[in-house]
């Protein structure tokens, strides 16, 4: 239900995926819309409906998450904790993405904050970078746990044992960049920590492939993927205005087309499916919320890819490896990495009340009768 053209595209998309792409989907929303749009491609019965009654607006941030406990986004989170479900797919509201997925998934032990990992259309191979939303203040700690996130994503998803990883400053030497960048190059680069860490990269590296891995922060990552995407849309108007300004230009256009369409889907977006949201107790990928259906097709196929990858056991083994480093104090304990208390006997640990279970978000039914 979530994105700007939802659900007829969404809908168009899952089709696809499992058309051509042979993935197990679970249409999470308004179960009488979903049928209607499944019904024209004659799938209805084929494609199984969880009903939710409501969904998060694409205006809606984290609050959201509170508002909203039976949003479908809501929903498909518990089918994951069910284990009726491996992955969610959303081209909804980012911010009310990540912040149910937080409430309903809870963040992997040991892992201090969730990043979201966007690919690069860099060349051999696509760059993996993190984090592009998630986490806008982040401790140098943390900036080491996204090197490990993103080592683990870029074995499953570019097939590589040991994945470079840069981090992203103001320069290349190891004193550039302010505190906290500066303290973690120094984690990086002193830890044992099982990452292939290679140093600084700038801006103007991001689709060099000069790294497979670049971290940074939430807000950093943010703003350098939105200039990013606004170049690449500019630099392509510009060269289409050009190839169309003349007859002889034109002639030449249509000489290259096959090169300027490989060139096109290299480096469109939908072609990527979107960002995974990394370090919680399942997989959640994150389209556009402008996603048509081929971005949709796209995000499921990822989705299905990390899955089988077993994404989340892959993390929870690599950040294990920088919990058992010389700077991994701070990930034991609590996940959030608040719970930097002096050590105390149990006797002085006072007895806290068990917590009640939480209500289940899932309709008893799957689907409602259908609306007249």
């Amino acid at each position: 239900m979530g994105g700007d053209h939802a659900p007829e595209e969404i809908v168009a998309g899952a089709v696809a995926a499992v058309r051509d792409h042979d993935v197990r989907l679970v249409l999470v929303g308004q179960a009488w819309r979903i049928r209607r749009e499944l019904d024209l491609y004659g799938m209805v019965g084929k494609i199984p409906i969880v009903h939710a009654d409501e969904a998060l607006d694409m205006g809606e941030g984290a609050l959201a998450s509170w508002r909203k406990p039976r949003s479908s986004i809501a929903i498909a989170c518990h089918l994951i904790k069910q284990g009726r479900a491996s992955a969610l797919v959303s081209a909804g509201s980012t911010a009310g993405v990540v912040a149910t997925s937080r409430l309903r998934l809870k963040g992997q032990q040991g892992v201090l904050r969730p990043a979201i990992a966007v690919t690069l259309p860099t060349r051999p191979r696509p760059t993996i970078m993190l984090d592009a939303g998630a986490t806008t203040d982040v401790k140098p700690e943390g900036l080491v746990q996204f090197a490990a996130l993103g080592t683990a994503y870029a074995q499953i998803l570019l097939g590589l044992e040991r994945p470079t990883v840069g981090l992203l400053t103001i320069g290349t030497e190891p004193a550039k960049g302010n505190k906290t960048t500066r303290r973690a190059h120094e984690l990086l680069t002193t830890g044992s920590h099982g990452m292939e860490f290679t140093g600084n990269v700038e801006g103007h590296d991001l689709l060099t492939g000069k790294v497979d891995v670049v971290v940074t922060d939430g807000f950093t990552g943010n703003v350098a993927l939105k200039t990013m995407e606004g170049t690449i849309r500019t630099a392509f108007a510009e060269v289409r205005d050009a190839m169309t300004s003349t007859p002889a230009a034109r002639m030449g256009a249509l000489l290259q087309r096959r090169r300027f369409q490989d060139l096109r889907d290299r480096l469109d977006p939908d072609t990527y499916g979107g960002g995974v949201l990394l370090g919680l107790n399942g997989t959640v990928v994150i389209a556009h919320g402008a996603s048509r259906a081929r971005a949709v097709t796209s995000a499921c196929d990822l989705a299905h890819r990390l899955a089988a990858g077993r994404i989340v056991e892959r993390i929870r083994e690599q950040v294990a490896l920088t919990r058992t480093s010389r700077f991994g104090r701070w990930t034991h304990g609590d996940r959030d990495g608040t719970d930097r208390q002096p050590d105390r006997t149990p006797e002085d640990v006072p007895r806290l009340p068990e917590a009640r279970p939480a209500a289940d978000t899932v309709p008893d039914r799957k689907e409602p009768p259908a609306a007249p």
